[in-house]
């Protein structure tokens, strides 16, 4: 499953990258996948549902199939990675995984019911929709609302007035949106018992204006393409602020463990992760080995443990900056300038000057720019940062660059 809005050259790096040899796309976004066809080599066929000729095979089609006889561990679907800070990897993922975190996380942490009806933010090629939005309510017999839409926050606050959902399942960066909005007080969302997030770290200081504006449980989660889905959370009712908080209890079949670096917040709650773990990389046996380590999946991404327990994210390793010989988490430098009023969203990556020091700069969104709102961020984050942590340069953008999977590309911005 790819992003049907991708650009060309990124359905050409897909079409190149999986040597796919048939593509199935929709009529109303068919033609960048016909004009990245010359750069397919392997690719024989496009498959366009909606045209004449594909309606026609459908109808004839037998109204019923019989269920494939799968087995667990046999392969399922790729799921491809966030691509922040590289091109996106294939994950194989098994049918296993999907029954396993349908079971732990759907039922066990969210327990739904045939009573709740989701709705999510991100797509169904996303895997966190996918889950989310399709299988975990599909195994308790709810209702998932769909939309052909672009997600806003107009759109999203449409949908939750039409559909009444009971469940939103959220990203930081619409969370973001929606608390932002001028109408945002004025909104009902009394229909929803909760809301997850995931995708991107959640700061606190946007928990803290969702709970205010809205009144709605924001579940906090950590999850990866490798683990298939969220694999520690907060449960409803146990939530502290923005931090996860996984317990090994419950329905809870297996228990994460931090390797490495410590560095964000969470009650353990592991959402049964090993029965979860991925069969690995597509043509990537470095990284496959290097990443699936016997019964465990090493993410790189960094946590830190509180005396009671819970645990907060601040981001991957491979997004920490080293600056002036300190290390420097970029997350906790954007969590900073978001609570500037001026700041609708940032992004802070390290950029080496012109003696190859890395150095933070600050890529914000503004909601209003006017002379001086730089060096008036600079100060601040000196204000309520160590000195080191204050982004030397701070570049507005209309807009920050987004991977196939609609996260921040660090990659792009730190390359230019």
């Amino acid at each position: 499953m790819v992003n049907p809005q991708l650009a060309v050259d990124a359905i050409e790096y897909f079409y190149s990258y999986t040597r796919a040899t048939v593509a199935l796309v929709h009529r109303h976004t068919a033609l960048q996948f016909q004009a990245a066809r010359s750069a397919a080599v392997h690719l024989k066929q496009i498959i366009v549902v909606g045209e004449s000729v594909t309606n026609r095979a459908l109808d004839g089609a037998p109204p019923e199939l019989e269920t494939f006889s799968s087995h667990r561990d046999d392969a399922a679907i790729w799921l491809f990675s966030g691509g922040t800070t590289g091109k996106p990897k294939a994950v194989v993922q098994s049918h296993g995984s999907f029954a396993n975190t349908t079971v732990c996380y759907g039922q066990g942490v969210l327990g739904l019911t045939e009573r709740d009806i989701t709705l999510a933010v991100p797509k169904l090629f996303f895997g966190y929709a996918t889950g989310s939005n399709l299988f975990f309510p599909f195994s308790v017999g709810a209702a998932a609302a769909l939309f052909p839409e672009k997600s806003t926050a107009e759109t999203l606050f449409e949908k939750i007035r039409r559909f009444r959902p009971t469940v939103l399942v959220n990203v930081p960066t619409m969370v973001n949106q929606m608390v932002a909005h001028p109408d945002a007080a004025q909104q009902d969302l009394s229909s929803i018992r909760v809301a997850t997030s995931a995708g991107e770290a959640l700061p606190v200081e946007l928990y803290e204006r969702w709970k205010t504006t809205f009144g709605v449980e924001l579940l906090d989660g950590l999850g990866t393409a490798e683990m298939w889905h969220i694999f520690i959370s907060n449960k409803p009712g146990a939530v502290r602020r923005a931090l996860l908080a996984p317990s090994c209890r419950g329905s809870m079949s297996g228990c994460a463990t931090i390797w490495g670096t410590i560095c964000r917040t969470v009650k353990w709650h592991a959402v049964g992760a090993r029965d979860s773990r991925a069969i690995g990389y597509w043509q990537q046996l470095d990284k496959t080995k290097a990443a699936f380590r016997g019964e465990w999946y090493v993410s790189g991404d960094l946590v830190r443990r509180d005396a009671d327990g819970y645990f907060t994210y601040c981001g991957r390793a491979d997004e920490l900056l080293k600056v002036g010989g300190k290390w420097l988490a970029p997350q906790e430098v954007e969590g900073c300038l978001l609570q500037h009023p001026l700041v609708k969203e940032v992004a802070v990556v390290g950029i080496e000057d012109a003696n190859g020091l890395t150095k933070p700069h600050a890529f914000v969104v503004a909601a209003e720019q006017r002379p001086g709102l730089g060096e008036e961020l600079q100060e601040f984050a000196r204000e309520r940062l160590e000195t080191y942590k204050a982004p030397r340069v701070v570049q507005f953008l209309d807009v920050l660059p987004r991977t196939h999977l609609g996260k921040v590309d660090r990659r792009k911005l730190r390359d230019g």
